[in-house]
């Protein structure tokens, strides 16, 4: 009897255990790196690798739903550009193709976990010179009181994990000299030419094998094939202008419906997080008791008995109890996807103006990009050939 009391006491521990959700929001300062305008490195930041496995069990495990993701993956990076911004260390901050050589900082990003109260970027920093600032991955947790009307406004509820990269950043920023940075600015600006004219600019580059590039020597000051690649290269950075201003258009579109996903996702997995708690120990308090009412009835006290007949009764019930929990948290999977769903929707592709045309963004940006690029060496060659009649 003692025994059976025992183990019905243990199963009421385990059902009596709760857990804890954070209760603050970090207001975190950025840091600054103050350069002169001449060496200011313009960054580029590619699109996220959403990381969507192909998998459907490996997708439902991990609570991805692919619309959702593949939209983050557009947003996220918003948020970093706009956070580097406002340190006021850096040059032109834009979110670009992947092929862009216009940059003289890159950042790539990919989305390792995503939901409304945890979020990890695996995050890199490479300059034109391939040598890499930055190679890690950044992670936080947040609490429902970053979603509360009342919190910081305009502050992204993981705005902690985009500051931490950002002073990473300058602190990177701050080894580096002057001469060193303008030495980066230098190569960004040759390899752009050499992938529009590599007969002519091939040998001013050497890249090792490990993909680090250095300068051989430079053009002649006043050199007519640079001046053109310079035109060229200022019309590239008018449709990376166009094509980030569409992606702020994009972010703004998303952020309500975005944000209001992330507080409910909050909620739900929290929730979804305690249901399964409650039937995990609902199912383990059911089998405790059903044992024990069963080793209690082989009891030959007659009062042990009639306990252990209860002890089934109640452990069937508890077992049942913590069955229909783990139905109800499928349902609330059910209600994220579907406003996943919704989400979506609001996240449609739109049309940008560039040069009195416009182009629809649609589909693959880089395959939108590569014809560009095509356009691009239609104008240089144009006025190569117009050079050649005067």
């Amino acid at each position: 009897m003692k025994r059976s009391m025992i183990i019905l006491l243990l199963g009421t521990f385990l059902a009596g255990c709760v857990s804890t959700t954070v209760k603050r929001v970090e207001r975190p300062t950025l840091e600054t790196a103050p350069r002169g305008e001449a060496v200011l490195l313009d960054v580029g930041i590619f699109l996220f690798d959403p990381r969507i496995p192909d998998d459907f069990e490996a997708r439902e495990k991990l609570a991805i739903q692919p619309d959702v993701r593949k939209a983050e993956a557009r947003y996220l990076p918003g948020v970093l550009r706009s956070t580097l911004e406002n340190s006021g260390n850096w040059g032109a901050v834009r979110i670009i193709p992947r092929d862009s050589l216009a940059v003289d900082l890159l950042i790539e990003g990919a989305i390792v976990e995503s939901n409304g109260e945890h979020l990890s970027l695996a995050l890199k920093a490479t300059d034109a010179s391939g040598e890499i600032w930055i190679d890690e991955t950044y992670s936080y947790r947040t609490s429902k009181y970053a979603y509360d009307p009342a919190a910081p406004k305009g502050q992204d509820p993981f705005q902690p994990l985009y500051v931490r990269f950002a002073n990473d950043l300058a602190a990177q920023l701050r080894t580096r000299s002057d001469d060193r940075l303008e030495r980066v600015r230098v190569i960004s600006k040759m390899r752009f030419a050499e992938a529009f004219a590599p007969d002519r600019f091939d040998a001013y580059l050497r890249t090792s094998d490990g993909g680090r590039v250095t300068l051989r020597r430079l053009p002649a000051e006043g050199d007519a094939m640079m001046t053109r690649i310079t035109r060229v290269r200022e019309r590239e950075y008018l449709f990376l202008d166009t094509l980030d201003q569409y992606y702020r258009g994009f972010e703004t579109a998303m952020r309500p419906a975005y944000q209001d996903f992330r507080a409910f996702s909050y909620e739900e997995a929290m929730a979804l997080a305690e249901l399964q708690r409650q039937a995990r120990n609902r199912t383990i308090v059911g089998a405790v008791a059903v044992l024990g009412g069963i080793a209690a009835m082989a009891s030959d006290d007659g009062a042990g008995r009639y306990a252990g007949a209860l002890g089934v009764a109640g452990g069937a019930f508890t077992l049942k109890s913590g069955l229909d929990k783990r139905v109800e948290a499928s349902m609330h999977l059910e209600a994220i996807g579907e406003l996943a769903s919704n989400l979506e929707a609001v996240v449609a592709p739109q049309v940008i103006a560039l040069d009195e045309q416009t182009y629809t963004l649609t589909g693959n940006v880089d395959e939108q990009y590569a014809r560009w690029r095509e356009i691009l060496g239609d104008l240089y060659r144009a006025e190569l050939g117009d050079s050649a009649r005067q």
